[in-house]
């Protein structure tokens, strides 16, 4: 059984699939806004099987049935798992702004570095002529 969540332009669609041997039912969900993880949590735990078992409509396809090359599993599995998932508007530009904030901390840090620096040379610098002139 696979769920598929996806943006049809007006609306969020979870769409359902079973395949039953050569055999597929399918069944659509309309989410309406975006659906946050908890909505589809609870979806895929109370509504989901429900759903799924009133679509009467099956389609036979035939599927070839062919073993799967375990490192293209992992790499396919590896590639859905860094896919971005579903997220808001807002979880976005807060990332923004962290990633913002930290390129700020990172430029005044080294700011202070380099005037740290330059303040200890400049007093090992006066340390020397003090000590030529012999004081």
């Amino acid at each position: 059984m696979k769920l598929t969540v996806f943006f049809n332009g007006q609306f969020w669609v979870g769409v359902v699939e079973q395949w039953d041997g050569n055999r597929l039912k399918a069944a659509q969900y309309m989410f309406g806004s975006e659906p946050k993880d908890e909505e589809v949590l609870l979806f895929v735990q109370k509504n989901m099987l429900p759903l799924i078992a009133e679509a009467k409509e099956h389609v036979s396809v035939f599927r070839k049935e062919k073993k799967a090359n375990p490192k293209r599993l992992a790499r396919q599995t590896a590639k859905e798992m860094k896919q971005k998932g579903v997220s808001t508007y807002a979880q976005t530009a807060i990332q923004r702004e962290y990633e913002r904030r930290k390129q700020e901390r990172k430029k005044s840090a080294k700011e202070r570095k380099e005037a740290l620096a330059m303040k200890k040379w400049e007093m090992k610098v006066q340390k020397k002529k003090e000590k030529h002139r012999g004081r």
